[in-house]
């Protein structure tokens, strides 16, 4: 089963990195997605093996963003790979089969040629502007979603779909009533960790219900 919100992790240093991590896991979040692009290897390393630990205590899934090695070498439970990054077809060959394996899509064609690579789940948007990505695709907003979920019932496609891209807590329940299977975030939670909004926190978490 998978989870309803999904944690994308932020932070410009590990501290930052696991001290949001934490958080997130300490207030319900039961997916991380670990995303750290401004460190060396080295320490992204750390910060991974640190994660899986935090992860398994908490008995959270824990996936790794676009490197398939560091998920096998720190026995992650999966990868998710953006529309540039390594195939899944590759990808299906470095990692053990039960492994998951999430890629992003921005369009409907983008979504069938997941589909067809057999991702395990599919990461859809930005929704909306949002500031923790650069050069973002065409933003989708409630039609988009509306308008591929609906093709996708008509084609009888079923795969989990994740709304991504500057969701914000009023906005989580019109995205869930156009079919998705939940929401990926990362500002959402961090600022609101770093603000010390449990209250407004804890019912984001009620996707997970």
């Amino acid at each position: 089963m998978f989870s309803k919100l999904q944690y994308i992790s932020q932070g410009e240093t590990i501290y930052q990195q696991i001290r949001n991590i934490h958080h997130a896991l300490d207030k319900g979040c039961d997916w991380i997605q670990l995303r750290f692009k401004n460190g060396t290897e080295e320490q992204l390393i750390d910060l991974a093996e640190t994660s899986k630990l935090l992860c398994d205590t908490y008995s959270a899934t824990f996936i790794i963003n676009d490197n398939p090695y560091l998920c096998q070498q720190v026995d992650a439970d999966g990868v998710h790979l953006g529309l540039t990054d390594m195939s899944v077809k590759v990808v299906r060959t470095i990692l053990d089969e039960f492994k998951i394996i999430g890629g992003t899509a921005n369009t409907y064609e983008d979504v069938l040629r997941r589909f067809e690579e057999n991702c395990d789940y599919i990461g859809l948007g930005p929704y909306k502007f949002t500031t923790t990505k650069q050069n973002l695709s065409p933003l989708l907003g409630l039609e988009g979603y509306q308008n591929i979920l609906q093709k996708l019932k008509e084609e009888n496609i079923q795969i989990p779909i994740y709304a991504i891209g500057g969701i914000e807590i009023e906005d989580v329940g019109n995205l869930i009533k156009t079919g998705i299977h939940g929401i990926a975030v990362s500002g959402l939670i961090t600022n609101e960790i770093e603000e010390k909004n449990d209250t407004q926190l804890n019912t984001t978490l009620y996707v997970n219900s």
